[in-house]
């Protein structure tokens, strides 16, 4: 069942999938992510014992079936899609149908009894902020969070790296096959139809840079391929952020390239995305115990979010200078609000001087 206020295509794109029991399961299995929220509860059981909590985009309501268990007095589990049904019947299984109040709503559209003092969610999306889900936390925390209540998680960062990989050079190679292979259709097209297609070349060679060269990709970053430290590009304290602050990012960067070895210059095939959340209370009720989920590159293997790579053609040589310094703009698309542009203008050098030669370099990634 779809809520009133919720457009049909943006429910049709977004909260459907949300719906179904096989996406919850697939966050579910996601072990760090799991034991990250697990352990944010049950070993700060102070700010949750006797008080009043509300999760947002509740899910399965295991996040809502936590804070119960940890002793809360009242949970508000707010799930917008028909997953509130399972969600219900999952709460009661597990005995906790007299502190578990399943709303299925949006969280702009709910109205609660009470000020909470604690907002629990899982709204990070790609690069964190893809699907805008945080914004509803927002303006849950704005409406109902009481002064001093804590967010979990509580704080945020964006980070990005430079990485070898060879996918780059894929992905190039198949997008100049593809337009190999529309040149000889239409070759074809008017040797055997008599119809002229070479109009439309422009157009379907722009389709394919952006399917091939501009769309970022869901990755698993083993650490050795990372080749400098990462740049932390937001770091946000989520009590106090703002919806101004996460629409529209310009932020600089700087990173640097690592030396160079026997085998000759590293080549950069790819800017890596990625984001960490801690939760560590609010200042006036702060975690006895901090706990952190990252999605960094890790030896173990990825989170369900991976990383997100900003594939680079041609790559970036450390012969050119291996200090890069430039911005990063993250805008939202115009025709969905869930999705994401991203922008990197970036020049490079020695730290002190730039490389002319190269020059000012700039790409557009779509977060899809």
């Amino acid at each position: 069942m779809k809520p009133d206020k919720i457009g049909d295509a943006d429910f049709a794109n977004y909260f459907c999938t949300y719906g179904y029991l096989y996406h919850q399961k697939d966050m579910l299995e996601d072990q760090q992510r799991m034991t990250a929220y697990h352990d944010a509860v049950r070993l700060n059981p102070a700010l949750f014992r006797g008080k009043t909590v509300l999760d947002v985009g509740t899910g399965s309501g295991i996040l809502a079936i936590w804070a119960a268990q940890c002793g809360a007095r009242k949970v508000y589990a707010v799930e917008a899609t028909y997953m509130a049904t399972h969600a219900k019947k999952l709460v009661e299984a597990n005995g906790l149908g007299d502190v578990v109040t399943i709303i299925q709503s949006t969280v702009e559209e709910v109205e609660l009894p009470e000020q909470v003092d604690v907002i629990i969610s899982e709204w990070m999306g790609y690069f964190l902020l893809r699907e805008s889900m945080f914004d509803s936390v927002i303006v849950a925390r704005d409406r109902w969070l009481k002064p001093g209540g804590a967010m979990f998680p509580s704080h945020a960062t964006m980070s990005i790296a430079p990485i070898r990989t060879g996918v780059n050079s894929q992905k190039h190679a198949e997008y100049e096959d593809s337009c190999r292979g529309w040149d000889e259709f239409v070759d074809d097209t008017k040797d055997h139809y008599g119809v002229d297609m070479s109009a439309l070349t422009e157009t379907f060679d722009a389709e394919q840079r952006e399917f091939f060269l501009n769309t970022s990709a869901w990755v698993d970053i083993h650490p050795s391929q990372v080749l400098g430290k990462a740049c932390v590009i937001c770091d946000w304290d989520l009590h106090k952020v703002t919806l101004e602050d996460i629409k529209n990012l310009d932020v600089p960067f700087e990173l640097r390239i690592h030396e160079t070895g026997a085998s000759g210059p590293s080549e950069v095939g790819a800017f890596a995305g990625w984001f960490d959340v801690s939760f560590r209370g609010s200042e006036a009720n702060p975690c006895e115990n901090v706990v952190d989920l990252t999605t960094a590159p890790d030896a173990n293997g990825a989170t369900h979010w991976g990383q997100q790579a900003f594939y680079l053609s041609p790559g970036i040589s450390a012969a050119d200078g291996a200090h890069l310094e430039g911005r990063l703009e993250m805008q939202r698309k115009k025709e969905n609000q869930r999705l994401y542009d991203v922008r990197l203008t970036w020049r490079q050098g020695d730290g002190e001087k730039i490389n002319e030669s190269v020059g000012e370099r700039r790409n557009v990634w779509h977060i899809e």
